[in-house]
């Protein structure tokens, strides 16, 4: 066998790709091997097979997937600190809408801003969690709610991968909410989405995936179906916002058009959440909006484990609903929130986070899968759900180096 680009040794390993009864797939004293940016080997370190050109002796740290974000609107102009502060005075939803605030304040501020000023904006949030083992982050549209400002957020996320070295998915979210100025009110909006939008992200390249938010504050199920029967015309999978608010069959739906996730979930019942996992859907978990909304319904745990459907933890970084910048932050709220296992929020994280992006090449530690990596300095992997603040990673790899 010819030898290795880089060995990490000196570690224990949490791969992600034990049985059931094992998820974590620990390996004590172990090593992790990389050749052209791909894993070449994993195991004990005294049956390493081969040289290497260079070594990192990781000090009995623990080596895990590089960590995936798989839910962000990352990109958005300005913030709402100011409608917080409203709402702990007193202040309703209604009454910050009515005034102008709400989603639409983001809109505005997306529209009115430049795409170097996103981005610079979007740069310090991304680093934030890349510090924190972070490789891989799902980012959306959304907040620009027109042809013009959709684009420019997926060319800003588009930037930021390019910029940075981590990857960036893309999803177009243009069927976020139904803008106040659209002459066609949710119907003619709908049509703008899967007769415009879709198409011209498609052809861009600009998207990865197109999402909506199906809820009756947004839209209804059927107008989701044509956005869903557009992007599966242009050959693009399909992500949703589903069920949060109330249960509108979202679940279900999700499952028909063979969703990659389905995310939020608060009121999404046990028929729709074991259609999701026939589809091969991942659910994704949302516990900061929970938090941060202070939502007293929550995803249904003990229906999906019944149903063998998995589960997914994530930012859902934005403005309004989850103003939250610590993925790490995620595992603590998924454990103590919604009583996941430290096992179901590691894997949240990394295994299943991937399967929530359609990205079949990482999330786990396995010899020919992308060389992605997240090193922290903890005694045991039930630390990283543990703590509530602090950040133990001590270096990531991506696509095999160090960063």
């Amino acid at each position: 066998m010819s030898g290795f680009d880089h060995v990490w040794l000196n570690a224990n390993l949490a791969t992600m790709d034990g049985p059931a009864e094992a998820p974590l797939g620990i390996v004590e004293d172990g090593a992790v091997a990389t050749r052209g940016g791909s894993i070449a080997w994993v195991g004990r370190r005294a049956e390493l097979p081969a040289h290497a050109a260079a070594v990192t002796d990781c000090e009995g740290a623990w080596i895990f997937p590089g960590l995936i974000d798989c839910h962000t609107h990352l990109v958005f102009g300005g913030n709402r600190a100011g409608e917080f502060e409203q709402r702990l005075e007193g202040a309703t939803y209604e009454e910050i809408a009515r005034a102008g605030g709400g989603i639409f304040s983001s809109v505005r501020a997306t529209r009115a801003a430049s795409e170097n000023a996103l981005l610079e904006a979007a740069l310090p949030r991304l680093r934030g969690l890349m510090a924190e083992g972070v490789t891989t982050v799902e980012i959306k549209s959304g907040y620009g709610l027109d042809l013009e400002s959709e684009m420019k957020m997926l060319r800003v996320a588009r930037r930021l991968g390019a910029e940075l070295p981590v990857e960036v998915v893309t999803s177009l979210l243009a069927a976020h909410a139904v803008p106040p100025d659209h002459p066609g009110g949710a119907e003619g909006y709908t049509d703008f989405v899967a007769r415009e939008a879709i198409p011209m992200a498609a052809a861009a390249g600009l998207a990865d995936a197109v999402d909506a938010f199906c809820e009756r504050i947004a839209f209804s199920p059927a107008q989701t179906e044509r956005v869903f029967a557009a992007a599966r015309a242009a050959g693009l999978p399909v992500k949703l916002h589903a069920d949060q608010l109330s249960d509108l069959g979202g679940a279900a739906l999700a499952a028909r058009f063979g969703a990659l996730s389905a995310d939020h979930l608060e009121y999404a019942g046990a028929e729709g959440l074991r259609a999701l996992a026939e589809a091969g859907s991942v659910a994704v978990l949302l516990p900061g909006a929970t938090y941060f909304i202070r939502e007293a319904r929550h995803p249904d745990i003990a229906a999906m484990r019944a149903a063998g459907l998995r589960m997914a933890l994530s930012t859902d970084m934005n403005p309004g609903s989850s103003p939250a910048r610590s993925l790490l932050l995620m595992l603590n709220l998924g454990c103590t929130l919604y009583r996941l296992t430290v096992a179901e929020a590691l894997l949240g994280v990394t295994r299943h986070a991937a399967a929530a992006l359609g990205l079949h090449d990482r999330g786990v530690l396995r010899p020919g899968l992308r060389a992605d990596l997240a090193l922290f300095r903890i005694g045991r992997p039930a630390e990283l759900c543990y703590w509530i603040g602090g950040n133990p990673c001590m270096g990531r790899v991506v696509a095999g180096r160090a960063r």
